[in-house]
């Protein structure tokens, strides 16, 4: 496995067993193992972390500005979450982190139109915040 705590905060785990941390970057570093790739939603670019990090484009509230290379990074988030350990985080941790992690769960196989609901139920109830971040979700493809 990756080598997160399934148990740990923020932990989503895939249909396929794959486990991404979510995370709000306003909250402090949780302890234990750092992640091998980091993948920041921010509007500015965000600080360097000392691992392996992407950072999209994407503005608080809004949508990412590179829909094709957020879904590049996405599939290698999926890909590498294998094996590694990979977190995704935005300010807040829920709404662009939410839609980015409903996302990966569409790439694992969740239905589009469920991949909001589950990541509301396995990693935050108030997950994908806006109704544009929801069709996102719905209408993102592999």
């Amino acid at each position: 496995m990756n080598g997160w705590d399934e148990d740990g905060e923020g932990i989503l785990r895939l249909p396929s067993g794959r486990l991404v941390r979510g995370r709000g970057l306003r909250r402090a570093m949780p302890t234990g193992h750092p992640p091998h790739l980091g993948i920041y939603l921010q509007g500015a670019a965000p600080p360097e972390f000392g691992w392996e990090s992407r950072w999209v484009r994407w503005p608080d509230f809004w949508l990412p500005r590179d829909r094709p290379y957020t879904s590049e990074v996405l599939k290698e988030a999926l890909r590498r979450a294998d094996g590694e350990r990979v977190e995704i985080a935005c300010t807040g941790g829920i709404g662009r982190t939410g839609t980015a992690l409903a996302c990966l769960a569409v790439l694992d196989g969740v239905p589009p139109g469920e991949a909001v609901a589950f990541v509301r139920a396995h990693y935050h109830r108030q997950a994908v915040e806006t109704p544009w971040q929801k069709r996102f979700v719905e209408r993102f493809t592999s």
